[in-house]
């Protein structure tokens, strides 16, 4: 059933002021970017423009959100973007490059790999010998995918599927959570998911993790597959919708992830089970502030003084619900310090485009220096692929905040 009220309608509402264009980090590293108002808000608009008719430089925007975050007047300017990119794929289906085809279907390679033996082990030591040499971005450039120059993240020897089957949680469980741990979380980084277990077991809450769930489609938005986006949505509203009905919470770590089950799907389909989907989602964080409200969730002290920065992903900020992460670890006695830097241009697979790479590492400059002044010995962030950026930038290690909690858990 359709909503009444949908994304493409606050086009109208946009009044040209400029706020969303002064904030946007693509618009000040690339000027070749006509800004967020003039792009996707615009060709909304005007209903009586010819169905051909596109804006070139659309491609130039990471769906940050910050234009989301700013704007006065209600308007979803950066999904009226991704609308505006969706439409014309969805006519010119043949301009999709295979760059595309792999930075959007990325748990495609990783679902393959899961089921032969070393897949993992040998896809790894591939990517480390082929970015030592350089012949990696040859051999994908030949093949007519074109990588940024950056390390690409590798793959987990046990993806978070597979440990959380064997794994025996402790704990009462007095009640349960359903995870959604995301594509980067379940496949490259599953210590986070780990953690995250670590953490409500030590509240007496049990996790559940259901092996239906399907990429939640972000990496599909940003690359014009929206029909595919759409599919995805179907699936995970469905199973969100099982949970709701059986009193359970289905809980991200991944900001992007979280964004996507709990706005996105509504404001890009304007499906009305999506937004009452949307309504049992939460970040992992903000369920746990939750829990301290209703005086349920045992928190720790930290008993490690080594000095941290938080960098809050530009996600997390567009879901309006302040940095729960960096409140609660402040309040449990964690020196960390928040970087309150900008976004740090990786948005998604943004950044790993050739054709992104200059722009995406512009944007994080003062994120950069930020942290490189700050002589923490560690940064902790919200999403993976932030990570993955500051991580390639800085030389800094990363965690997710979940994981210092988890650590003062056991300390």
């Amino acid at each position: 059933m359709e909503l009444e009220e949908r994304a493409r309608d606050s086009a109208d509402n946009c009044v040209a002021c400029t706020s969303c264009i002064a904030v946007c980090p693509i618009t000040k590293a690339n000027r070749e970017y006509k800004g967020p108002k003039l792009v996707g808000p615009a060709h909304n608009r005007m209903h009586f423009s010819d169905e051909s008719d596109y804006e070139e430089t659309l491609k130039l925007c990471s769906n940050c959100k910050n234009c989301d975050i700013t704007c006065p007047h209600g308007v979803a300017v950066s999904t009226l973007n991704m609308l505006e990119r969706g439409r014309y794929y969805q006519q010119h289906p043949e301009a999709h490059t295979k760059t595309d085809e792999m930075l959007c279907h990325g748990f495609k390679m990783a679902d393959m790999l899961a089921g032969i033996p070393l897949a993992r082990t040998f896809a790894n030591i591939g990517m480390g010998i082929g970015e030592a040499t350089g012949i990696m971005g040859t051999m994908m450039s030949m093949g007519g995918v074109n990588l940024a120059p950056r390390p690409t993240p590798r793959y987990a020897s046990t993806y978070f599927r597979e440990w959380i089957k064997g794994y025996n949680q402790t704990g009462g469980k007095k009640r349960q959570v359903a995870y959604f741990p995301g594509c980067y979380i379940d496949t490259n980084d599953p210590d986070v998911g780990k953690a995250f277990v670590e953490v409500m077991n030590a509240n007496d809450i049990e996790v559940i993790y259901d092996k239906r769930w399907v990429c939640c489609g972000s990496p599909l938005v940003v690359g014009g597959y929206l029909d595919e986006a759409r599919e995805h949505a179907a699936t995970n509203v469905s199973i969100i919708l099982e949970y709701a009905r059986r009193g359970i919470p289905v809980i991200a770590s991944c900001t992007s992830c979280a964004l996507m089950l709990k706005s996105e799907y509504t404001e890009l389909f304007a499906q009305s089970e999506m937004k009452e989907a949307a309504a049992n989602v939460y970040d992992d964080f903000e369920f746990l502030a939750i829990m301290q409200e209703e005086g349920t969730l045992k928190l720790p002290k930290s008993t490690d003084g080594k000095k941290l920065i938080y960098h809050a992903p530009c996600h997390l900020r567009a879901q309006g619900m302040g940095l729960p992460a960096l409140d609660m670890l402040q309040e449990i006695g964690v020196n960390i310090e928040n970087a309150d830097a900008g976004c740090c241009g990786m948005s998604g697979n943004y950044g790993f485009r050739k054709e992104n790479y200059e722009t995406s590492m512009k944007v994080g400059e003062k994120l950069f220096n930020t942290i490189k002044e700050s002589g923490a010995s560690e940064v902790v962030c919200d999403c993976g692929t932030c990570r993955e950026q500051i991580k390639h930038a800085t030389s800094q290690p990363t965690c997710h905040p979940i994981q210092i909690l988890a650590k003062a858990y056991n300390d």
